[in-house]
């Protein structure tokens, strides 16, 4: 804090107690040491503010930017949305009017009766072929 030596010291003290005398000394240097004290205090408690003061804008800051990323990604999975589910619908729409083009040409083609169905399977015992038996 105060760069003073020990010389410094000395001249400071040898000052103090020829103006404040013997009796008076101690009191007074007690009531600097205290005073010193406080002071120290003092400044150590405006750091102590200043550096969380500090770290309350640096997390204000932070606080801002990722706010701004998670607006941005919000808007892209939004963006993203909106392109998939209009795919969907036009390819809904598409398979729709293919199935109504698809239904309107059946529709159009003329009946025509399903023919009866021969049967392979041999229905009496005299149909049925014969082979010799082997030998």
């Amino acid at each position: 804090m105060f760069d003073i030596g020990f010389s410094e010291l000395m001249v400071i003290a040898l000052v103090g107690l020829i103006v404040i005398g013997p009796e008076r000394l101690p009191r007074v240097a007690r009531t600097v040491g205290h005073l010193l004290g406080r002071l120290q205090r003092y400044v150590s408690d405006v750091k102590n503010d200043i550096s969380r003061e500090m770290q309350i804008e640096d997390l204000k800051r932070l606080q801002a930017q990722v706010a701004e990323q998670a607006r941005s990604l919000e808007r892209q999975v939004n963006e993203q949305l909106k392109t998939v589910e209009t795919e969907l619908n036009q390819s809904i729409l598409d398979s729709a009017a293919k199935n109504a083009v698809d239904a309107s040409v059946e529709a159009a083609k003329p009946f025509t009766p399903p023919l009866p169905a021969e049967s392979s399977v041999p229905t009496t015992a005299s149909d049925t072929p014969r082979t010799p038996p082997a030998a």
